[in-house]
């Protein structure tokens, strides 16, 4: 059920911190908030709070005016949000931040993080046993630093029961107009997503960046020209064999060769091509699904259907809604 009160909502800041992991989830607040001027009380109250309170300064540049955390003791918390950001490549979690969220946590009904703001829950350990997801460059220093935590680099955001963890910069308004839409309901949240020009929901499914993109990070290139001839061959019958005799190696060598350099199996590379190639296809094209299932290796309209149910908890036409440009299509 929709809140009928006012809900608090701190957001934590540091030095170094990423500007818009703060400014953008406190826009989106502030935006609901406004829009609902003059219908009752106002939805949220926000607090931007450092560890000893005063001018912070944020990667930008930007210095950003905060309360101290000592100040908010015995105030009852709804939301809890750390952004991420940091100075140089390792993160650094601020004790007197971690031992606040330690005390505060059992207190608060939501605990979130943007980006690498993650750590900084980690660190209070916040995040051990569960879902979450940070900043696609960041996920592999996560996992090596907190095992315990079942990290999923590919989501925009994840919710695991109180806690919900976000991934790269603007992925922190994705999440936080998700919020608005359990605080409010999904009139208020669409609302607020019109003013700030944004899609009311990129799916937690979806992936922060293209299959190709991702692949051409690992390896110096090693597999650029097979990803480039999967792409162009999605409708094949792509299995381990066929890849790696245009790899030029043995299925066996192939297999263990390609999981070891690039985190994932061929079979689930063809699979994300697969889902990505077919999600632009709704996006830009009005051919309809039977069209695009065959376009992409699905065969049949049916198991398109069952993939986008699966990886990103939508219909192909529920997708094609949100996200194409082309109004109403064939399906």
């Amino acid at each position: 059920m929709p809140s009928k009160k006012t809900l608090r909502v701190v957001l934590l800041a540091y030095d170094d911190m990423n500007l818009l992991d703060l400014c953008g989830p406190l826009q989106a607040l502030a935006t609901a908030s406004k829009r609902h001027t003059g219908k009752g009380p106002a939805l949220y109250e926000t607090i931007v709070a450092s560890a000893d309170g005063g001018m912070i300064t944020t990667s930008a540049g930007l210095p950003v005016m905060t309360v101290a955390i000592a100040t908010l003791d015995g105030l009852a918390i709804d939301t809890l949000i750390a952004p991420g950001g940091c100075k140089g490549q390792e993160y650094y979690a601020p004790p007197a931040l971690v031992n606040w969220i330690v005390r505060q946590a059992p207190l608060v009904r939501r605990l979130c993080s943007v980006c690498t703001g993650a750590f900084l829950l980690a660190a209070a350990g916040q995040l051990d046993g569960r879902r979450a997801t940070t900043h696609w460059e960041w996920a592999g220093r996560l996992q090596s630093q907190h095992p315990g935590i079942d990290i999923d680099a590919d989501k925009i955001f994840i919710q695991d029961g109180s806690v919900w963890t976000s991934a790269g910069v603007s992925a922190g308004i994705d999440l936080t107009l998700a919020l608005i839409e359990e605080d409010y309901g999904h009139h208020v949240a669409i609302e607020t997503a019109r003013q700030l020009v944004m899609f009311i929901k990129r799916t937690g499914g979806q992936s922060q960046f293209s299959v190709p993109l991702a692949a051409q990070a690992h390896e110096g290139g090693r597999f650029d020209d097979l990803h480039a001839w999967v792409a162009a061959n999605l409708h094949d019958n792509l299995t381990v064999d066929r890849l790696a005799e245009k790899a030029g190696m043995t299925p066996r060598t192939f297999d263990r060769t390609y999981a070891s350099q690039m985190g994932r199996t061929p079979a689930r590379m063809v699979e994300a091509m697969r889902l990505e190639a077919a999600c632009r296809a709704l996006e830009k094209t009005m051919l309809p699904l039977k069209t695009i299932a065959a376009n992409t290796g699905y065969m049949e309209e049916q198991n398109l259907r069952r993939v986008f149910q699966r990886q990103l908890g939508v219909s192909p036409s529920q997708y094609r809604s949100r996200f194409s440009g082309h109004g109403a299509a064939v399906n």
